[in-house]
């Protein structure tokens, strides 16, 4: 199974386990697909991302407007550049970084179209943000799955509001998801990257599966107890 395919995969899994909002299982399944832009075969995508944030840099500039957002797509493009094939980007400290850097990619740009515009649908603007993190991140075969999946559960999933810390969370529950999974791969991974070179296993990978299935089973209890009052007590 090809790298991206597997990881895919595994953050729907995970996604599922923890959330049901379509917004949310989105961000899961393109963070799982972020941490290899450290990768060689990347680099013309990273150069886009870096020729993409001078841009949105120069123009929210010249227009007056808060900029930040620019040089934090840039500071990512940049942070991808300089990264060793499954080090930082794969250690928690970067694990950290993409996450607050993405989501503030995501939060910024929300707050200044809504700022500039008057559109009041923050949701629909939300999944419009989050389709197009899918263009930068996804590659052309999941692209093509992604899309239009993704508007159609935004139609017949009808779900509420979301906060800015379901947001991160999400992010971040996918760009570690990458690297729980990488690290069950004979080269293993960086965990303490740069700091340390000390590699993990499959046996860290298999701790923190088991205590992310603990997790989700604890967030789950209250709808488990419920059907086991219903379905088995009744009887």
């Amino acid at each position: 199974m090809s790298s991206y395919k597997g990881h895919s995969i595994f953050a729907l899994i995970l996604a599922c386990m923890f959330f049901h909002n379509p917004l949310l299982i989105a961000l899961i399944f393109i963070g799982a697909n972020v941490p290899d832009f450290d990768h060689k075969f990347k680099k013309e995508s990273v150069y886009k991302i870096i020729i993409l944030g001078l841009v949105v840099f120069i123009s929210l500039y010249i227009l007056k407007l808060p900029y930040y957002v620019g040089l934090i797509i840039v500071f990512l493009g940049v942070t991808f550049y300089f990264s060793q094939h499954r080090s930082f980007t794969h250690s928690i400290f970067g694990i950290l970084t993409l996450t607050a850097a993405i989501s503030l990619i995501l939060i910024w740009s929300l707050q200044l179209i809504m700022l500039v515009t008057s559109l009041g649908d923050h949701y629909l603007l939300l999944a419009i943000l989050i389709a197009l993190l899918g263009f930068l991140f996804l590659n052309k075969k999941l692209l093509m799955i992604f899309i239009p999946i993704f508007f159609i559960s935004l139609f017949m999933i009808k779900t509420g509001e979301i906060s800015y810390i379901t947001i991160v969370l999400s992010l971040f529950l996918g760009i570690f998801s990458h690297s729980v999974l990488d690290s069950f791969s004979p080269a293993g991974i960086k965990l303490f990257a740069p700091i340390s070179s000390y590699k993990v296993y499959r046996n860290f990978g298999l701790v923190v599966v088991f205590i992310l299935a603990i997790l989700s089973i604890m967030g789950h209890a209250q709808v488990l107890f419920k059907l086991y009052e219903m379905y088995i007590l009744s009887h």
